[in-house]
């Protein structure tokens, strides 16, 4: 019996161990994030991507290719100059593209990075449940339309999804701050 009780402890606590954290935001954050969002100004900095893993970055990652603490399926950007802004109606991103893409988008130089510089089509803001904020638009770099939804939550992270007509499906995580912040 008293092995059953030990037995039964170290399952109770490993489910209240693995159980999802909360997440703690400050009064501050939370004013902060409400502002930037009601502006409609401020830039996001990740520090991660998390590309859909595919057969040829499982290669990649088997072939020893990827960073050290890389996998196919996430890539530590820390170091690397990437950021997604807005202000207004005005969107520009300088973020790398980890993944495969579908067709051609271009050679002469081109880079393979998702690059915006321009108006958003169809902003739209969604306020969710313990202060969070759900963004979505269409934006468009020189050769290909992209779906953007942009998680913002309470705690001042991040989480940015593009869906691209021409490559597979990518997220980031980072970090949001107001754009008058990131000039300070």
């Amino acid at each position: 019996m008293k092995r059953h009780s030990v037995i039964l402890l170290l399952v109770a606590f490993t489910v209240l161990s693995c159980s999802t954290t909360k997440i703690v935001a400050t009064p501050q954050q939370i004013l902060i994030l409400d502002d930037i969002v009601k502006e409609q100004s401020f830039v996001i900095v990740s520090d991660w991507a998390l590309p859909q893993s595919t057969g040829s970055l499982l290669t990649l990652q088997n072939a020893g290719l990827l960073a050290a603490g890389d996998s196919a399926n996430s890539i530590n950007l820390i170091g690397n100059a990437n950021e997604l802004k807005i202000n207004k109606n005005i969107v520009s991103s300088k973020l790398p593209y980890f993944g495969e893409v579908l067709t051609n988008t271009g050679y002469n130089g081109s880079d393979n990075s998702i690059s915006f510089d321009g108006e958003m089509k169809d902003y739209r803001v969604i306020k969710n449940e313990k202060g969070s904020y759900t963004i979505r638009f269409d934006a468009r770099s020189n050769s290909e339309k992209f779906d953007v939804i942009i998680h913002l939550f309470s705690d001042l992270k991040s989480e940015i999804i593009l869906k691209g007509a021409k490559r597979f499906p990518i997220r980031y995580t980072g970090v949001v701050s107001s754009i008058s912040e990131e000039t300070e």
